[in-house]
Parts: structure tokens; C-alpha cells; sequence
């Protein structure tokens, strides 16, 4: 009963948050925004992909802390690092099911965007919103076993989480496009993966882009797929590593 109240929960959180996003767009439609011309012009649209496939960063960011500090703290971290299982098995199936609800989440999104608010979505690239799901899931998930290498030598959660997430929030394009940012903070936006995953996403399912017309931002989010995931993964280990050998694995 009380998944079934959780997920009710979480409908509702949708569906009470999407009436907000559609008025605004009504305003910000009457005044017209030429820089949204290049996502297809439509702020709601525009918006409820940000608002939606930002949860992907959340997920990754706060999954993979909340199961180690849980472990550290139900006394259960050590047994689950001493299984057989390789390290990374462990790591990413630990969050697999937080993303499987995201990516209903957003299907929720964009479903009830589509039936109460008349979102269309006529040209949706179903290959490049795939590819560019996948990528996503994978750089964000660097950055969040990163995080979680922290836990485990420090034994406590750390800010940067809500640092990072607020800094992506501000300059990624969540709510509004970056090019309205000045230039030297859309030049710190190139520095987010999220800035790559919302535009390749837009272009897919507002656009209906092809994969090369995705490329660009297909290519980055890959390349930090390729550069953060080997980093997380080696700075847990080290942490691991630390934490037997200084005794500390079971303490929290």
C-alpha cells in the first residue's frame, strides 16, 4: 500500500505542476521569445522537457549517496561490497530501479502534457531520444558514484550535490534557453553535461532531429560518459580501499 501511495503521490506532484508551467507559457507566448524559435518555439514544450528529463541528474546525483549512507547506517555496506558481484555491478544496480521511475516520470510528463495541455509531439526522434537517455543516464551516474566516494571515506552526505544541481539548474536550460544567458555564463553551461542532455533531447522529441543532426551534443554527452564513469568507479575503489584498510568500512 505504501508504494501504491508513493506513486500516487508523485502523480499528483506532476499533475499540479504542470498547470503552473502552461499558464506561464501563455504569458511568454503573448510576448514571443526568438530564441526559443531554434526548440520549436513552444515554451510549454520547451519547459517540460527541462522540468522532465532534469530528473535524470537528481537520480544520479542523490541515488547513489542515499544507498551508501543507508548501508553505513543500517550496518548493511560492508556485507553488500564483500559480494562476489564486481564493484560496478553493485554500484549501478543499486540505482537502476530509481531510474526505471524516472523514465516513467517522465513518460507522465509528457503524457499528461500531451492530453490536458495539448502538447504535441508530431515529429519525436524515438532513436535519438534513446541514445540520448542512455548517455545521460551514464555521465550523470559518473558524477554520482563520484559523490558517493565521499560517503564512504567521510561517513557524511556532502553539499556539493545541491551545489551541482543548483548551478545546472541555473545554467543548463532548464526553464529557459541558454543563448539568453551573457557569454561568459553560457560559456560555464558548456561545462554541464545537462546543457548537452536537455538540448539533444529538445532536438529529438521537439524537433524530431536525426542523429547527425544530434551529434554535437550525442558526441559530448559520450565524451563525458567516457570521462566521468571511469573516474567514479576509480575514486570509489580508492575510497573502498581507504576505508578497509584504516578500518572504517562499517562505521558511519
Amino acid at each position: 500500500m505504501s508504494y501504491r501511495f508513493g506513486f500516487f503521490l508523485q502523480f499528483v506532484a506532476i499533475l499540479l505542476s504542470l498547470p503552473s508551467f502552461y499558464f506561464l507559457s501563455l504569458l511568454v507566448g503573448q510576448r514571443g521569445i526568438p530564441k526559443l524559435q531554434a526548440y520549436g518555439g513552444d515554451y510549454f514544450a520547451f519547459v517540460l522537457v527541462g522540468i522532465a528529463f532534469m530528473g535524470y541528474q537528481n537520480v544520479a546525483l542523490n541515488s547513489f549517496t542515499r544507498t551508501i549512507r543507508s548501508g553505513q547506517m543500517m550496518g548493511t555496506l560492508e556485507a553488500m561490497l564483500m559480494t562476489p558481484n564486481r564493484l560496478p555491478v553493485i554500484l549501478l544496480s543499486s540505482s537502476l530501479w530509481s531510474f526505471v521511475l524516472t523514465s516513467f516520470e517522465v513518460f507522465l510528463y509528457l503524457l499528461l502534457g500531451i492530453t490536458l495541455f495539448g502538447l504535441r509531439l508530431d515529429r519525436v526522434s524515438l532513436a535519438g531520444a534513446f541514445l540520448a537517455q542512455l548517455l545521460t543516464i551514464l555521465a550523470f551516474s559518473g558524477i554520482g558514484i563520484l559523490l558517493a566516494s565521499f560517503i564512504v571515506v567521510f561517513k557524511q552526505e556532502t553539499p556539493i550535490n545541491f551545489l551541482f544541481a543548483s548551478i545546472s539548474g541555473l545554467l543548463a536550460g532548464v526553464l529557459y534557453p541558454v543563448e539568453v544567458l551573457p557569454e561568459w555564463l553560457q560559456r560555464l553551461s558548456n561545462l554541464l553535461p545537462l546543457t548537452y542532455s536537455l538540448r539533444a533531447m529538445r532536438k529529438a522529441i521537439l524537433l524530431g532531429d536525426s542523429l547527425l543532426g544530434m551529434s554535437t551534443d550525442l558526441l559530448v554527452l559520450g565524451l563525458f560518459a567516457c570521462l566521468l564513469l571511469p573516474l567514479g568507479f576509480s575514486a570509489f575503489h580508492y575510497a573502498v580501499r581507504r576505508a578497509k584498510v584504516d578500518g572504517s568500512l562499517a562505521q558511519f
